[in-house]
């Protein structure tokens, strides 16, 4: 697990691989990351966007940016979290993930909540 802190906020990232949705044959091998955002603060702030940098083990980069995370703009009050679930499939058995959410506090102030690379490997791998 990776934990970053930016402006009181916490992103806490869990990846794991999926063997029953991968299939080396194709290549494709498909993993999952649960995030956990914890506002520490004392003020409300809402995710607005996303921006993903991810690298496949032959150094191949895809950048993902969009709106919220998994359909949802959260609003964290003081103290509060929000957790999902997404997923990511590489065509290597490892590679790593980082990025941040843009957000924002109720006066339009805006930040960028860092999240610190994480790696995606099958368990066993050699990487």
């Amino acid at each position: 697990m990776t934990e970053t802190k930016t402006n009181q906020i916490t992103i806490a990232v869990q990846p794991n691989y999926i063997p029953e949705r991968s299939d080396p044959s194709r290549p494709v091998f498909f993993f999952a990351y649960h995030i956990t955002i914890t506002n520490e603060g004392n003020e409300p702030v809402k995710l607005k966007n996303r921006y993903w940098h991810i690298t496949d083990g032959n150094g191949n980069i895809e950048e993902v940016r969009g709106p919220g995370v998994v359909g949802n703009q959260p609003y964290l009050k003081s103290g509060e979290s929000f957790e999902y679930t997404s997923f990511c499939p590489l065509a290597t058995e490892f590679g790593v993930m980082h990025g941040h959410f843009e957000m924002v506090y109720d006066n339009g102030k805006k930040f960028n909540a860092k999240i610190s690379p994480f790696r995606l490997t099958v368990p066993y791998s050699v990487n």
